[in-house]
């Protein structure tokens, strides 16, 4: 979940006859709708994350709000062009409204990613302070998207060494280093591609998910959804808004990915984020002596210069320069993670390992897989080697912490297009109930990327910004302005008439 880290973070033209809302591609008839969803216990795992027992509800605020949860499984075409043909499996849960006589509706709820797991955020966000009055007035909604979790899986079978490179391509000091980046994307496309999921592969896209998305709320009985979507729960919340105007409600998209959602352009824009918040870390660092990472900002950006350069000749454990360069960028995300980060600093400054903060197993395949699948399959990567040395030549000289790695090729280049439909594009024709809420210094979704989709969606949407740093504003973040502006307009459907700066809360 956006939360805790950066999981790891993106239909073919067919003759018919008819066409329902929401397909790109025209389609021999229209989906049978859904049976109710049959609600009971949600499945119970005994381990936590790193192999410990569970946290039992006295302990755990996440816990104890995912003690209410229910779970059901509803079955969706794997192919809406072919609406009676495969079906798979989506996972979904919901934390009910405590109080009927408030309650006005759904809250269909993703945490980002692609390929986070979704089925118990909204355990997550009752427990991080989503407020009473939205809690009252929905039932809110998760779901484990196609592909991930407790849905219909996919896999690329990734090894551990694998998994422990994380979502970012090698850093490229030259051409060469491109083209090596090259043959190790080619491979994992390949994968991906020869997998026992690979029959997924065409249909793993945003615009399916959107579907399924749509076909949840039908399966609920609900007229209009709500939506509350982060990170690339923005792009989610984006399509569904485009593919079906009309079915939905209040629409919130916190964090937001630039119009065209993950990709290349949004890839490259990772360095820029970790530019545009690291200056937060380092004024910390600083604050903070007893780390010994330097007493300016400029010494502690002088320490991570020179922590790289050692870790790349002298990788400490499994930690080298590359992973260096995640590690920092994913503890960026929150700003209860800093003292984390600087002590990760610390240790690894003395050679002493670093511990991965989860395990690489089949949970982790699962979410790199799907992450895959998704960025891949919703946009279209240049092939050529070429785009991609100039691109990394240009980024390590304008962000030289990351760009040298955002820059480089991935395996979306090498990724099969046969049977993908067309990437929807976002526009301002539309219902005008779109918020959007971003922090000024976000790593993950840079406000120069939110300034994209803003524009995008026109009159459709309202952006509140908050001066405060880190991936996930609602209810995660501590601006009180920001926060009761969204607050209100779930619970009122009431926006700023024009787009809102909410300034630095110091006391915060």
């Amino acid at each position: 979940m956006h939360r805790r880290k950066l999981a790891l973070a993106l239909a073919v033209t067919a003759t018919a006859v008819a066409v329902i809302p929401g397909a790109s591609a025209a389609m021999r008839d229209t989906p049978s709708a859904p049976e109710p969803l049959s609600w009971k216990a949600c499945p119970k795992d005994e381990k936590g994350e790193k192999g410990e027992k569970k946290p039992t509800k006295a302990d755990d605020p996440v816990a104890e709000a995912a003690a209410r949860l229910e779970c059901a499984t509803l079955e969706v075409p794997l192919d809406y062009r072919h609406p009676d043909g495969r079906k798979i499996d989506i996972a979904v849960s919901r934390l009910a409204s405590e109080t009927p006589a408030k309650r006005r509706g759904v809250l269909l709820t993703n945490p980002g990613g692609p390929g986070a797991p979704g089925l118990d955020y909204p355990a997550l966000l009752a427990a991080s302070g989503l407020p009473k009055s939205v809690l009252d007035s929905y039932d809110v909604i998760g779901f484990d998207t196609r592909g991930v979790g407790r849905s219909t899986p996919v896999t690329c079978d990734q090894t551990e060494s694998q998994l422990r490179r994380g979502a970012f391509p090698a850093y490229a000091r030259s051409a060469a280093d491109v083209t090596r980046e090259a043959a190790y994307a080619r491979t994992l496309a390949r994968q991906c591609a020869t997998s026992s999921s690979a029959w997924m592969l065409p249909h793993a896209t945003t615009a399916n998910v959107a579907r399924d998305m749509d076909r949840i709320r039908t399966a609920l009985g609900e007229d209009k959804a709500s939506y509350l979507g982060a990170s690339y729960g923005t792009r989610l919340g984006a399509v569904y808004a485009e593919l079906f105007p009309e079915r939905g409600d209040r629409i919130v998209l916190d964090s937001n990915v630039g119009a065209g959602g993950y990709d290349r352009t949004a890839f490259r824009e990772f360095a820029r984020g970790m530019r545009d918040r690291f200056p937060d870390f380092a004024k910390y660092a600083a604050e903070h002596p007893e780390y010994g990472l330097g007493r300016t900002p400029a010494q502690v950006t002088a320490t991570y210069h020179r922590l790289v350069a050692r870790l790349t000749a002298h990788p400490v454990g499994t930690t080298d320069g590359m992973q260096f360069r995640g590690l920092t960028f994913e503890r960026l995300y929150s700003n209860a993670s800093l003292p984390k980060l600087a002590e990760d600093w610390r240790s690894l400054d003395r050679g002493e390992p670093v511990p991965p903060d989860s395990p690489l197993d089949a949970a982790a395949e699962n979410t790199a897989a799907a992450r895959h699948h998704v960025v891949c399959a919703d946009s279209r990567w240049a092939r050529s080697l070429s785009t991609y040395q100039r691109a990394a030549a240009v980024d390590r000289q304008r962000f030289p912490m990351l760009g040298g790695s955002t820059g480089n090729v991935t395996p979306c280049a090498f990724w099969p297009r046969e049977g993908i439909e067309k990437q929807v594009t976002v526009d301002d024709e539309g219902p005008s109930n779109v918020l959007m809420v971003q922090n000024e210094r976000d790593p993950g979704t840079p406000l120069a990327g939110a300034k994209t989709l803003r524009k995008a969606l026109g009159q459709r949407a309202r952006m509140v910004t908050a001066d405060q740093g880190g991936h996930g504003l609602y209810p995660f973040g501590t601006n009180t302005c920001a926060n009761d502006a969204t607050t209100a307009f779930l619970t009122t459907g009431h926006r700023p008439a024009a787009d809102l700066a909410c300034p630095a809360e110091p006391d915060a």
